[in-house]
């Protein structure tokens, strides 16, 4: 048996993984369970529904009641299991941003063909605020980045508990302030920079967008919101439909909150709930995408009516059988793919809609 190499566990599952997702769809839904899943009007992508099954039957435990330390290792080894290999780019480039208390790690990613100057988005990780980093979304970054036909900057804002509320927001602000002011150093269009990210990284986008508004600039010309966290004030319906079992639980948003706001008043802020903002008015337009089987699903699509009737151009979108998560999996799964394309798609139209806008503003002006 000498040379033959037995995989690890975790090599084995992410093998696994790519088997399954190439299965044929009744093959997946015969796996996944003895019936489809059904809530609220919605079917889970059989893909999807093997996915929970397999992560169920793995016996990890719950990222939620471990040690902080442990539980970012644990969504790192989650992330490369159905990340799938990384996404070929032609350049990625460790860089450094101005954080609010100090310089930030950053990730550019620059794939081939961009024009230039080029357009690009700011990104601003998931996991709630308390796990994630640049590696855990090495892979929508490349994913955006190749298919957007832009430029990314991931930047690893500071995480809580070491670093509560405001401290990521903070960050997040500074870093879009500096992107966009030193456009040139990232071989970026100023007038084509958009602000995004998923889950936390979404609430922090939101909450960046509307501070740079407010401050009279520069301000981004577009929002990518991907399940955005909106409203820590209270739990609306989805959290009790899907309160458990479908990746996110309504126990780990209360661990995440938890962890990241000092004080449970800071929950009304509108820096941590961009949804109790008084004035929406004259934010960027957006690209709000739920999943339909979600916790957060709800306080999303709240958030992208608001945005609507104060104005703001904004194209709200539910993939109604994906869970939360569904960005780590484009590469390893057929529907997922197919949501983060529509991602893509909404992130290059919008910027490239961005210096029309631009001129119409100047020319009413």
């Amino acid at each position: 048996m000498a040379g033959l190499r037995i995989p690890s566990r975790d090599g084995f599952e992410s093998l696994l993984v790519r088997g399954l997702s190439a299965l044929p769809r009744p093959a997946q839904q015969l796996l996944g369970g003895p019936r489809p899943v059904r809530i609220d009007g919605q079917q889970l992508e059989p893909e999807v529904q093997l996915t929970l099954r397999l992560l169920k039957l793995s016996g990890r435990s719950a990222f939620e009641e471990l040690p902080v330390a442990e539980a970012r290792a644990e969504i790192r080894r989650e992330a490369a299991l159905y990340s799938g290999a990384p996404i070929p780019i032609e350049q990625v480039e460790e860089v450094e941003v101005p954080g609010a208390a100090g310089p930030l790690p950053a990730r550019l990613y620059s794939p081939a063909g961009l024009p230039s100057p080029a357009p690009l988005l700011v990104y601003l990780h998931g996991g709630g605020w308390v796990v994630g980093d640049l590696d855990t979304h090495d892979q929508p970054c490349r994913f955006l980045a190749v298919q957007a036909g832009v430029r990314v900057l991931s930047v690893d804002y500071r995480l809580a508990p070491e670093h509560p509320f405001p401290a990521a927001i903070e960050d997040s602000v500074a870093a879009a302030r500096h992107a966009i002011e030193e456009a040139a150093r990232f071989g970026a269009d100023p007038a084509r920079i958009a602000i995004g990210g998923d889950s936390a990284g979404g609430n922090l986008a939101a909450a960046a967008a509307r501070l740079l508004t407010i401050d009279g600039g520069p301000v981004p010309a577009f929002q990518l919101l991907i399940y955005p966290v909106t409203d820590l004030t209270r739990k609306r319906e989805s959290y009790r439909l899907f309160s458990e079992g479908f990746f996110l639980t309504a126990r780990q948003m209360d661990w995440y909150r938890d962890h990241y706001l000092p004080d449970a008043a800071d929950a009304s802020d509108p820096r941590a709930s961009p949804i109790l903002t008084a004035n929406l008015s004259g934010l960027p337009p957006a690209y709000v995408v739920t999943a339909g089987f979600d916790v957060l699903r709800d306080e999303g699509e709240d958030y992208a009516g608001l945005l609507r009737d104060a104005g703001v151009n904004v194209t709200a979108t539910r993939e109604p059988g994906l869970i939360h998560g569904f960005t780590h999996g484009a590469e390893t799964g057929r529907a997922p793919r197919a949501a983060m394309l529509r991602v893509a798609e909404a992130l290059a139209a919008g910027l490239a809609a961005a210096p029309r806008a631009a001129s119409a503003q100047r020319s009413r002006s």
